[in-house]
């Protein structure tokens, strides 16, 4: 089965399968999904989870969601930019998130390449939507595209780690700036529609 397939649950609501695949998924793609975001602390918490996720399945990222919520403060970058040692010390003490020093320090640095990108830029959503690429054709099955990539670089040169194109790409696709609901998804439609709404920072 292709990621790319809709299935039809017995609910009677077509989605893309993966969507399908557990009661954790299908309420993430049914709301969050490919839906458009501006909201700079939304988009850097999933910037920051999708590398959490590098070498796992999203499935766990997302069961863990609420502790690194929790553990990170909300993902309010402008308080992580100020973690130190003593709260890396303690998220590696941190049952309820993924323990991996690497990628706690990385949070903790692209927090404060956060702030920096602000004051240079006015919003993580201003930066991240101009990327936003101009597809007029269906849902992509790649891993990265060229627009991630471009992305995924200017990052890495502003110093954000843990940003590879891959992992872009994820965000692009969760964040709204691609709509990759499969053709014959409920949730495509309704992703047209609210980018339609949305007005780019």
């Amino acid at each position: 089965m292709s990621w790319a397939d809709v299935v039809v649950a017995e609910d009677g609501v077509a989605r893309c399968a993966w969507g399908d695949s557990t009661p954790e998924y299908r309420s993430y793609h049914d709301a969050e999904w490919g839906f458009p975001v501006g909201d700079d602390v939304r988009l850097f918490e999933k910037l920051c989870l999708e590398g959490f996720q590098a070498g796992l399945s999203w499935l766990t990222i997302l069961r863990k969601r609420e502790a690194f919520r929790a553990g990170f403060a909300g993902f309010d970058f402008e308080r992580v930019a100020r973690f130190g040692p003593r709260e890396v010390e303690r998220l590696l003490g941190d049952a309820g998130i993924v323990r991996h020093r690497g990628k706690i320090e990385s949070t903790v640095n692209n927090a404060q390449r956060a702030v920096e990108l602000v004051e240079a830029e006015g919003s993580l959503a201003a930066f991240v939507w101009s990327f936003e690429p101009d597809r007029a054709d269906g849902p992509s099955v790649e891993a990265q595209t060229e627009e991630s990539r471009a992305l995924a670089k200017e990052l890495k040169r502003r110093g954000w780690t843990f940003v590879g194109p891959t992992t872009v790409y994820a965000f692009m696709q969760a964040m709204g700036l691609v709509n990759d609901h499969a053709e014959g998804c409920e949730a495509r439609s309704r992703a047209v529609t609210a980018r339609a709404a949305f007005t780019p920072p």
